[in-house]
């Protein structure tokens, strides 16, 4: 479920918008921030609310790496693997991460603190290799500066 807020939030975008497919990435934010990831359930409940097909809220949530398929922990960390961020170490980044943590890429540690996620671009190559903590970038990164970001993060 949404809350009053969201939905009347959603009603709102119904009346500006003639198709509903252009609310879907919104409503499913609505529900990620409200739930932490976006369940079957959840499409299923966007796909009603909206009046479209499961199957293209699947498609939305499927394509785009910013939506949660499983839970998370509270920290979600993307590190940047593409082209520019693997010609300068991204690989030894993601490896500090994981050895630091103690989980692998996919996994989150059992305190729920921190997942860790490959991305395919988060669109800083100027400044790789870089990692993405919630709406936080962190460029230019070694191991130091992976350190002192991951004490900092409670």
């Amino acid at each position: 479920m949404l809350s009053e807020k969201d939905l009347q939030r959603i009603e709102e975008l119904k009346k500006r918008y003639p198709n509903p497919q252009p609310i879907v990435l919104e409503a499913l934010w609505m529900w990620q921030e409200e739930h932490g990831w976006i369940s079957a359930e959840g499409m299923k409940y966007v796909a009603d609310r909206l009046g479209i097909s499961y199957h293209h809220v699947y498609g939305v949530v499927t394509f785009y790496t910013m939506f949660n398929r499983k839970p998370v922990g509270k920290h979600k960390i993307e590190v940047c693997t593409n082209i520019s961020c693997m010609l300068r170490n991204s690989d030894k980044i993601v490896k500090h991460i994981e050895d630091s943590l103690n989980i692998k890429v996919g996994e989150t540690t059992p305190d729920k603190r921190f997942t860790l996620v490959e991305a395919e671009c988060l669109g800083s190559c100027g400044t790789a290799p870089m990692m993405q903590v919630g709406d936080e970038y962190y460029e230019n990164l070694d191991e130091a500066k992976l350190n002192n970001i991951l004490g900092a993060l409670k």
